[in-house]
């Protein structure tokens, strides 16, 4: 496998001219995230990603996670990589000084963690998971349950999970059975959970779990979930882990992927009940736990920016190694390399543009949550809020969905050497197929971004974001530069075609809803592309900006960054006409066979 070198110039790139750092770091509490102070982050994480990390992504592939009688033990060289990574202050990145965090951006956050996971992701799910308990704990806990346990999270000496799904209710939680019995000022839990990340390992002194169960007199359905904070340990008065609780990991599952990570079956109160306290008021579980599953979900969108560019390094390493051929064109000349063949640049340009308008995209919403979260104006707070709400399943399920397409790109490129796992090219793939799935599916996106992103404001905050959108496409239109005008126009028509499809949504959907069911997968899948392409036509013309400014140190990058998203006009944002008339007019197809009729 090859090794893995963080893209820091185009990371620094999208911070710097598309994000706007200065802006960022103005906000209230961010002064201390100077540039020097980021620059060294980025470069220190990229050493950690590429030194520590990388070397163990294969390996620990390969040995995968393990059950014995004492517990699960991750890979080799896992627990050592994660004692680096506590020692680091890694995980105390983005967190609340007051617990020992660092109180850094998110968005400088979101640079590192694609780091992270584009090294290795089996090891990264673990603080993925973490950083969500403590948001949840932290917004939500009470003060004796912050004392007691987000000091130890923040460090990273203990890590967290959410446990969510069970065997009957998979992405049903109306149909979370696990209960909770009041004993005295806590509780006894009781039931199973099923593919609970990182919920047992040997990494760590202590596992915060944080449980979805059900009073005695909850009502039935999700308004019936308490949420409780439930240790593997424990925890004694001077904060050490005490008494084992009653949870133990029974199995660990058997996956297509991400061997390295374990996926536990936990069972809760099999003998004296698993002891926990309630995180909030009663019946408000849900609406806690969405707190983790939100940022989890922009995280796994994150994932899926990784792994695209994981493995477009590693078929552009083997392009331009391979040689197989003569240059097409060229007569008698010698076998060249396969990266001279116009199908293979055509399958790299597509790995590269999309993983670049991923990133692009992920980066200006983790600014745009930055500042939702710091403005000194309530407004300008708002419309951010708004955006990342409207965008976070899109870079959710639209990043992941690419990563599949691309990593399966990546294999292609290798011919059957891809095939084949001692490449390496195939691990890609099998990881990065669960992205789409977990923290809720591809259709659970959809939905989401249908019914409670569009529906619930009737298309404000996509209009405004339509608007943005389209006054990027008329600078284009009128910059120089036969690429520049070109890209202008694949967004506007692209823009078009979404601002079509949104009032046909806004205006079926009260007397046809399953029709617009029909289509919501597609219709993310075209907000994605429309949405990547706005921000790739951004970074063409700051890379304009730059030549015609004279900008003379990197002129080469400032041009592939042009004819990068030239391609991406071309050949992605040329998607969005199929994709818009499958919303509008695909319905019929998807409903029209009775339930009997499939087998026929």
């Amino acid at each position: 496998m090859t090794e893995y070198t963080a893209p820091l110039r185009d990371m620094r790139f999208v911070l710097n001219d598309l994000v706007g750092m200065d802006r960022i770091t103005s906000l209230p509490g961010y002064e201390h995230a100077e540039p020097d102070l980021t620059d060294a982050i980025l470069e220190e994480a990229a050493r950690f990603a590429g030194n520590v990390l990388a070397p163990l992504n294969q390996s620990g592939d390969k040995d995968g996670a393990r059950l014995e009688a004492d517990g699960a033990h991750t890979a080799a060289g896992f627990r050592d990589a994660y004692a680096q990574f506590v020692a680091g202050g890694w995980n105390a990145l983005g967190c609340d000084p007051d617990y020992g965090g660092q109180g850094l951006p998110a968005v400088l956050g979101t640079a590192v963690k694609e780091m992270w996971n584009a090294a290795n992701m089996a090891f990264s799910l673990c603080p993925l998971l973490t950083t969500g308990a403590i948001e949840a704990l932290h917004l939500v806990g009470t003060d004796a349950q912050k004392a007691m346990y987000l000091p130890k999270m923040v460090a990273g000496t203990w890590t967290g999970t959410m446990n969510l799904t069970e065997p009957q209710a998979g992405s049903d939680l109306a149909a979370v059975r696990s209960r909770a019995v009041p004993d005295g000022e806590q509780y006894r839990i009781y039931g199973q959970k099923i593919f609970i990340t990182y919920g047992d390992h040997d990494m760590t002194e202590n596992i915060v779990h944080l449980v979805l169960a059900r009073l005695p007199d909850a009502p039935e359905g999700v308004r019936g979930i308490s949420l409780f904070v439930v240790p593997k340990y424990l925890v004694n008065q001077d904060g050490s882990p005490g008494a084992r609780n009653d949870v133990y990991c029974v199995s660990l599952e058997h996956k297509l992927g991400i061997h390295a990570s374990p996926t536990a079956i936990m069972a809760y109160g099999d003998n004296e009940g698993a002891i926990g306290t309630m995180v909030g008021e009663p019946n408000r579980g849900l609406e806690y736990m969405f707190i983790m599953m939100n940022r989890a979900r922009f995280d796994v969108g994150l994932q899926g920016v990784a792994i695209s560019d994981r493995a477009f390094q590693h078929a552009l390493a083997y392009a331009r190694n391979r040689v197989q051929g003569t240059e097409t064109g060229v007569r008698g000349g010698g076998r060249v390399a396969i990266i001279k063949h116009p199908d293979v640049r055509r399958m790299l340009m597509s790995m590269k543009s999309r993983t670049e308008a991923m990133r692009a995209l992920a980066y200006v919403v983790a600014a745009a949550l930055d500042t939702a979260q710091r403005h000194p104006e309530p407004a300008e707070r708002a419309r951010n809020q708004a955006m990342v709400d409207l965008l976070i399943p899109v870079v959710k399920g639209w990043s992941t969905e690419s990563a599949i397409e691309i990593a399966s790109t990546g294999v292609q490129i290798h011919g059957g050497m891809g095939f084949i796992e001692e490449t390496g090219a195939a691990q890609f793939l099998r990881d990065a197929r669960i992205l789409a799935i977990y923290e809720g599916t591809t259709g659970i996106q959809a939905n989401d971004l249908v019914g409670r992103k569009i529906l619930r404001d009737q298309g404000a905050a996509a209009r405004a974001a339509i608007a943005e959108m389209r006054e990027v496409s008329r600078r284009l239109e009128s910059a120089a530069g036969d690429d520049l005008a070109a890209i202008g126009a694949g967004l506007r028509d692209a823009i078009a075609l979404l601002e079509q499809v949104l009032a046909w949504v806004l205006g079926t959907y009260p007397s046809d809803p399953r029709a617009v069911l029909a289509g919501a997968v597609p219709l993310l899948h075209l907000f994605g592309i429309v949405a990547g392409g706005w921000q790739s036509a951004r970074a063409a013309l700051a890379a304009a900006d730059h030549l015609a400014a004279g900008d003379n140190e990197e002129p080469g990058f400032y041009r592939a960054k042009i004819g990068t998203v030239r391609f991406y006009a071309d050949h992605i944002l040329s998607e969005a006409s199929g994709l818009a008339h499958t919303v509008m007019y695909g319905a019929a197809g998807v409903l029209a066979l009775d339930e009997d009729a499939f087998a026929g």
